[in-house]
């Protein structure tokens, strides 16, 4: 079994770093699905283009670089870096305004969540929160944000008009990261350290339930109905399924050592799963709880680690690598590979 190398003894996540001399070539493997059972899966050769982005992709995609203190802004149009912007000590989750102005940023290193103007590339407020905050989820509205402190055993909910800090949840122990139901009800928090899922409720700030998952849950994220939710079970190398409402575990699928970054495709059909020690991505149907295509952008050590997801692309940072790739949701094909900065940790998609 691999384990991931800590950057540091910071309590919340794992952290990644970059292999010595590693890269990632722009000729990969590919295995997708196609034309196959749900459950199925098929090897095809494939080469990544450098420049070829998704027809009618618009926008920009942000990262942040964990060890560089910055954030690389990607122009989604073209697959190019095309600026880089300060943040504060050791940046990891990362997530975007509705209207894209504004960028929340977890300076893990330093307690704090750095709020980033996005035209001016400027930090405009700092706002202190607890220990290590590493995952972060804006509310549909954007009218909250919620930071999960992995040092603090805690989550802050922050007002992001006043950008302070208007509640503290207690949660489980280390948690990494948070997700919010689309309407907006429950956020659910992933807590490596004690094996749950912690679900909060928006209107009382309380955790109301807790979800039994594996082991060392550390990515989660709600299907759009809000009937299921997926963790992201590190250690075991599985994604376990939970029905809601019951807390009932309804599968398990097994998509390979260490998965980490988990995000579902906005219609919800598909769940997407970085897994660090292959150096893949696989792709869960939510419909049958089955991995349907599995799409390697790496060899071992390339350590694909977050994952954000458009109706036109999946975006995923790799820590060991320095890079984020493209795929096509579509046809799963890798469109491009981006260089950025050193350890590239969180991603978000902006409008």
């Amino acid at each position: 079994m691999r384990f991931p190398r800590p950057v540091r003894a910071a309590a919340g996540s794992r952290h990644h770093r970059p292999a010595s001399g590693t890269a990632v070539g722009l000729g990969i493997g590919l295995l997708v699905a196609s034309g196959l059972p749900a459950a199925s899966t098929l090897a095809v050769s494939a080469r990544a283009p450098s420049a070829a982005a998704l027809p009618g992709a618009r926008g920009h995609v942000y990262v942040t670089n964990q060890l560089d203190n910055t954030v690389s802004v990607i122009d989604a149009g073209s697959d190019k870096v095309i600026a880089t912007a300060p943040a504060g000590t050791a940046p990891e989750g990362v997530a975007a305004t509705p209207d894209g102005r504004l960028l929340y940023i977890a300076d893990n290193g330093a307690a704090v969540v750095s709020v980033l103007d996005t035209r001016t590339h400027k930090n405009v407020a700092t706002v202190p929160v607890g220990q290590s905050p590493s995952g972060v989820s804006l509310s549909r509205d954007g009218r909250f944000l919620y930071v999960a402190n992995g040092g603090s055993n805690n989550v802050s909910v922050v007002d992001t008009r006043s950008n302070r800090v208007t509640a503290t949840v207690h949660v489980g122990i280390s948690p990494v990261s948070v997700a919010i139901s689309r309407d907006g009800a429950d956020v659910y928090v992933a807590n490596a350290g004690s094996g749950n899922v912690s679900v909060i409720d928006t209107r009382t700030d309380r955790v109301v339930r807790v979800l039994r998952t594996g082991r060392s849950p550390v990515g989660v994220a709600v299907t759009p109905d809000g009937s299921s939710a997926y963790v992201a079970d590190e250690t075991a190398a599985t994604v376990t399924v939970i029905a809601v409402r019951t807390g009932t575990v309804t599968a398990t699928p097994s998509v390979g050592e260490g998965p980490f970054g988990l995000a579902l495709g906005p219609d919800g059909r598909s769940a997407y799963v970085a897994v660090l020690g292959a150096g893949n991505v696989a792709v869960i149907d939510t419909r049958s709880h089955r991995v349907s295509a599995t799409v390697h952008v790496g060899p071992p050590g390339t350590d694909p680690f977050n994952i954000a997801v458009t109706s036109r692309a999946v975006y995923v940072t790799e820590q060991g690598a320095g890079t984020v790739t493209v795929i096509d949701p579509k046809t799963l094909k890798v469109v491009a590979t981006v260089a950025v900065g050193n350890s590239p940790y969180g991603v978000a998609a902006g409008p």
